[in-house]
């Protein structure tokens, strides 16, 4: 039996039935019921996050909060289109707070101009799942290893210049239902040849398949020992975008910001250096990340951020509902090649 969140005093009205109708000929009234009784924390409120903040309130879950403490600027704007004009100077969560309510108003939605670091750890575990965007490293590490405590599902994402990626850890055992053509087994009289005693996929019939799924801890997927056999194996297919990953996020870390096209002179060859470092300190050749890298990976780019975000949102929403097979654990997106990749990365 399937170990699934019940949301018990969840019902849905005939009001919420039409507004959902599609998505309940989709993936079912219990998927949707599940939805409608979760309430998820979304940190970060650029162009990534607006875009994963309208996905959730289409889809109809039952409360968002919006976590943000930073004020609108001319950058932070660029690919935000829930914040109005002339907002600059205010605060990005509650800028976006009237738009975002405006999409769905059967969806609780809350501002919080907190700092996401300055929340007690039982903060985290009123929710049923938490989207951490535009976050240090070491921020979203410690609120993951929380929440997976808790079972509080967490998701992270970021967008920079024409790439972008997610994580996701759903736990040790995230289960779910996947919908299958139906198996008809042959009739016994079948004279046909052996073909017609094979087993046969129905097209005009599903069935649901329960499974499950594990995920490892962000700290695990990040701190990977290329040194190791095993992870020499896997290096050639793992995607340049990991290690990218990993020199961004160095840079946030030590600049406490992320890489500003104003600052463009100072912070691409700040980028190479680090690059150098981080790839140098896993034993691994800085030409994993050729030196181009850094024209492309300045701002949010609006494209990247829709792409990134459909994706982050789709995912919160197939855990929620425990419908569908969950990307497991990265996904990350290429703008200049159009393409993203999904691929499981874990030091264990």
């Amino acid at each position: 039996m399937l170990d699934m969140v019940e949301k018990e005093d969840t019902v849905i009205s005939e009001e919420e039935a039409a507004q959902y109708d599609r998505q309940i000929r989709l993936w079912g009234l219990d998927a949707q019921k599940r939805l409608r009784g979760s309430r998820v924390l979304l940190v970060g409120l650029r162009g990534l996050g607006a875009e994963v903040a309208k996905n959730l309130i289409l889809a109809g879950v039952k409360g968002l909060t919006l976590l943000d403490h930073e004020e609108v600027t001319e950058e932070s704007c660029r690919a935000q289109f829930l914040i109005p004009v002339g907002s600059k100077g205010q605060n990005r969560a509650q800028a976006s707070l009237e738009r975002a309510q405006y999409l769905n108003p059967m969806v609780e939605v809350k501002a919080d101009t907190e700092p996401a670091d300055s929340k007690s750890d039982e903060f985290f575990l009123q929710f049923d799942a938490v989207c951490l965007t535009g976050c240090p490293r070491d921020l979203m590490i410690h609120i993951d290893q929380v929440c997976s405590q808790k079972n509080v599902k967490v998701f992270c994402g970021d967008v920079f210049g024409y790439h972008g990626y997610m994580f996701s850890n759903l736990g040790p055992e995230h289960h779910y239902v996947e919908e299958k053509l139906k198996v008809v087994k042959p009739s016994e009289d079948a004279n046909d040849g052996p073909d017609a005693k094979k087993p046969k996929l129905d097209p005009n019939e599903t069935t649901m398949v329960k499974k499950t799924a594990s995920f490892c801890s962000l700290k695990e997927a990040l701190e990977i020992d290329w040194t190791s056999e095993k992870a020499k194996v896997g290096l050639k297919r793992t995607p340049a975008d990991y290690f990218l990953l990993q020199v961004l996020l160095k840079f946030r870390t030590d600049k406490g910001r992320d890489p500003q096209p104003s600052s463009f002179a100072d912070d691409a060859p700040l980028l190479q250096q680090i690059r150098d470092d981080v790839l140098e300190a896993q034993g691994l050749s800085s030409e994993l990340i050729p030196d181009h890298f850094v024209s492309y990976c300045f701002s949010e780019m609006a494209p990247v951020c829709a792409v990134v975000g459909g994706v982050l949102g789709q995912e919160i929403v197939k855990a929620l509902s425990q419908r569908d097979a969950p990307h497991r654990n990265f996904f990350f997106f290429d703008g200049l090649k159009g393409s993203g990749v999904v691929d499981y990365l874990s030091a264990k």
